[in-house]
């Protein structure tokens, strides 16, 4: 049987080149509307008993080329667990091999999460009643954006998830975060619920999680540089974001990323904005001397330049929404890389690592709303 390679499923993004006997010279196509290209993810068939060999022949023209020095692919038989395969990168070419036990393997750029996995994860959170869900308004394709609130409690924290759909590890994480938010045997969760309300967009860009995009909505753009004044037309899910943040306010916004270059979990924060007020400044310090304690995989020594951003800066989520609403604002970054702080031989930076730091996150929050 002759290999087939395909991406024809939410989320998928390669292109054949070049089949041979035992792999194929691949590409990966650019975000819908966008320039961006990183994310991958496809499938294999006719690939049992065979020595693979993958190469991403247009890698080194990608978004963040620098990406790939050090990085390892992601690889599953069942495509729900995953660990990571050899990997080189030279040249300008991804080159992946693999043992293929099976007939059918799944490769991706990190761990996906697909849109009926998120629409599962809303179902069950919404069949909690410690959980209000609803929709907040639509994608530029029509998709529902939903959002999830917990607790009781005067303050206002907003955790928001894969702005830049490629960056699955938001999902992963938003999944740990909830699960620990509705341990009523949790004495972080039971509090933090009582001094604040939690409002979690798990899924902010829907449609290029859809169309296998890397970092663009389906109009092409950036999400996260359209915070200070989103076109309707064609950011409407910010747009959606902070109308909803109008009507209740923000203390305390998380925004969850993945950086694609740096083999660490950092936060940049709305302190590295000269227009930041002391108490922001004073939130962001607690937050991470909290977290450091949380968490052994969270570091402050390596991160962004205070310089990040640039003119765009200030439509950055964690900056736009802490001068909009004198709250604290923060990015949290997690690698698609191996940790350094925690590795991984065998996973890398995983699912399971995600979630984790989504728990450890609560931990940062109540320290920070709780003084």
């Amino acid at each position: 049987m002759s290999l087939e390679i395909d991406c024809a499923f939410d989320g998928g993004n390669i292109e054949a080149v070049a089949l041979t006997a035992d792999g194929a010279d691949l590409a990966i196509r650019k975000d819908s509307n966008g320039a961006w290209f990183q994310w991958f993810y496809f499938r294999v068939r006719g690939a049992a008993g065979r020595d693979l060999t993958l190469r991403i022949v247009n890698a080194g023209a990608s978004s963040y080329p620098d990406g790939w020095r050090g990085y390892r692919a992601c690889v599953s038989a069942d495509n729900e667990r995953w660990r990571r395969a050899d990997t080189r990168y030279a040249d300008g070419v991804l080159e992946i091999r693999h043992r293929a036990d099976v007939d059918t393997i799944w490769f991706a750029f990190f761990a996906p999460y697909d849109l009926a996995r998120h629409q599962r994860f809303v179902e069950r959170a919404a069949a909690n009643p410690a959980v209000a869900a609803r929709n907040i308004g639509h994608s530029v394709e029509g998709r529902d954006i939903d959002c999830l609130s917990v607790g009781e409690g005067m303050r206002s924290v907003w955790l928001v998830g894969r702005q830049h759909s490629g960056e699955t590890m938001a999902s992963w994480w938003m999944e740990g975060a909830l699960a620990r938010l509705l341990d009523n045997g949790d004495p972080v969760a039971t509090h933090l619920r009582t001094i604040a309300r939690i409002h979690l967009v798990p899924l902010v860009n829907i449609d290029g999680a859809a169309g296998g995009n890397l970092r663009g909505n389906a109009a092409g753009i950036d999400l996260n540089r359209q915070w200070h004044a989103p076109d309707p037309a064609t950011a409407p899910e910010v747009a959606a974001v902070l109308a909803a943040m109008d009507e209740i306010g923000v203390d305390l916004c998380l925004d969850v990323h993945g950086d694609e270059t740096i083999p660490h979990v950092f936060i940049d924060g709305c302190d590295a904005d000269p227009m930041a007020m002391p108490a922001q400044v004073a939130g962001v310090e607690r937050f991470k001397a909290a977290l450091l304690k949380a968490s052994p995989a969270f570091q402050t020594s390596v991160g962004y330049p205070v310089t990040y951003g640039g003119e765009a800066a200030p439509g950055m989520c964690c900056r736009a929404v802490a001068r909009r609403f004198g709250g604290i604002g923060m990015t949290l970054e997690m690698p698609f890389k191996d940790s350094l702080e925690a590795p991984d031989p065998i996973e890398g930076w995983s699912p399971a690592a995600s979630a984790q730091m989504g728990r450890a996150c609560l931990e940062a929050m109540l320290a920070v709303l709780d003084d």
